[in-house]
């Protein structure tokens, strides 16, 4: 029989302190035995795991996929128009992160990657495109340029670069970059010179689509931290890019005459068919297929990791206007808000928006030249209104157009024509 000790009584259970259930005072008027502090201890464990459960599974549902529609409509609130290639890289996104969710499957059904390319003319949203698509994921996102690309050993950028930038937008986690998205902006411009054998190498051309192969289809590529020609000694870091979504974009300059060489072989005749073909001229790049990036310049290997092809539509007076004042970010706002931080309202009159429409079809410059023409427009108030006692701050058609005579806007025209 166990041995009492003291006159100490357990609160909970009522049990006496011994030499095999000792009670130690806890609080004044609280003592504790030591099977009701087990109990206790049990009892928090229980709650905590049961806690952790539901955090992990709160973490699950918030790391949902967006379904196609919900990327859709993200995107509608801050491109305007788009909507072929909106919908396409919508699905192509869903399917990425989808595959990438899945369970091993008993199955032998192997998802492969849907890399995507955005065909189109400057200025029409294929950055902005891939940009919002990976503000809506929450995921790491690099933009790299072609155009700086070279096989290695020769002066540029190694390609392996392309994964170095994907590395530094998230701090160099490399699980989180092995789940990223990289946009690979004027990729026509790797495009292969030639069809006709060479006695010199195309270092930048071919030699860099070759080079891509093995990051598009998911490798494991070992990437310098801080580039590979300026530092090597460095350690390298193994990246897998199996899980890695590229989305490729370019303007493909020049690329509507291969389209139309080939729609005009299945054309015989003329009269009621010359409607036809003048629709057709007014925007090629809607019938953009594989073949035509071949006849372009790209090599067909690279044409088949990039299976997801569409186009953007060149963007007319309606849809300017349009990302002049309707998205989220939209230019008029973003300088209403400039103003508003000195306590000015700003107001664009609709003539005024008009002739800043008007002058970026002109000069063909896309959503892109709106900036500039708001900018050289702007610049004088900028400078001058934060200085003055003014709530209010008019731009209208007569003062839009005087701003851009001073910046000889008008003789670009002039000398254009």
């Amino acid at each position: 029989m166990a041995n009492k000790r003291s006159g100490l009584v357990c609160s909970m259970c009522g049990a006496t302190d011994c030499s095999s259930n000792p009670v130690v005072k806890v609080l004044d008027g609280l003592n504790l035995c030591t099977d009701c502090i087990k109990f206790i201890d049990d009892a928090r464990d229980t709650q905590l795991n049961n806690s952790g459960r539901d955090k992990e599974k709160a973490l699950a549902e918030s790391t949902a996929i967006p379904k196609p529609i919900e990327i859709k409509e993200f995107l509608d609130q801050y491109i305007i128009g788009q909507e072929e290639a909106k919908k396409y890289l919508s699905v192509a996104v869903y399917n990425h992160y989808k595959r990438i969710q899945q369970k091993d499957s008993k199955d032998d059904v192997d998802i492969e990657k849907s890399n995507v390319i955005l065909v189109g003319p400057t200025g029409t949203g294929k950055t902005l495109l891939a940009k919002t698509i990976a503000r809506l994921l929450d995921v790491p996102f690099a933009i790299v340029d072609a155009t700086v690309l070279t096989e290695a050993g020769y002066v540029g950028e190694d390609i392996e670069s392309l994964l170095t930038r994907l590395l530094q937008a998230c701090d160099y986690d490399v699980e989180r970059a092995e789940k990223g998205i990289v946009f690979i902006d004027e990729i026509d411009k790797i495009a292969r010179k030639s069809d006709n054998p060479s006695i010199t190498r195309d270092v930048s051309g071919e030699g860099v689509q070759q080079g891509l192969l093995k990051l598009l289809e998911g490798s494991t590529v070992l990437v310098p931290p801080n580039g590979g020609r300026k530092h090597p000694e460095q350690k390298m870091i193994a990246v897998d890019t199996k899980n890695i979504l590229f989305i490729c974009g370019g303007a493909f300059d020049g690329i509507e005459r291969k389209i139309a060489s080939r729609l005009n072989t299945h054309v015989v005749g003329y009269g009621h068919d010359e409607n036809n073909r003048k629709r057709q001229r007014e925007n090629l790049m809607r019938y953009v297929m594989p073949q035509d990036l071949k006849s372009f310049g790209l090599i067909p290997e690279i044409i088949g990791r990039l299976p997801i092809l569409t186009s953007l539509d060149p963007l007319d007076k309606v849809a300017l206007r349009r990302i002049l004042t309707e998205p989220k970010n939209a230019i008029v706002r973003q300088y209403k808000k400039i103003f508003l931080l000195d306590g000015v309202e700003l107001i664009f009159t609709d003539d005024a928006l008009d002739l800043i429409v008007d002058k970026a079809v002109e000069y063909k410059l896309g959503a892109r030249g709106l900036r500039s023409i708001v900018e050289t427009i702007m610049v004088d108030a900028m400078f001058e209104v934060p200085s003055q006692p003014v709530k209010t701050f008019t731009v209208d058609a007569a003062y839009a157009l005087g701003k851009l005579e001073k910046a000889h806007f008008e003789k670009m025209e002039i000398s254009d024509k």
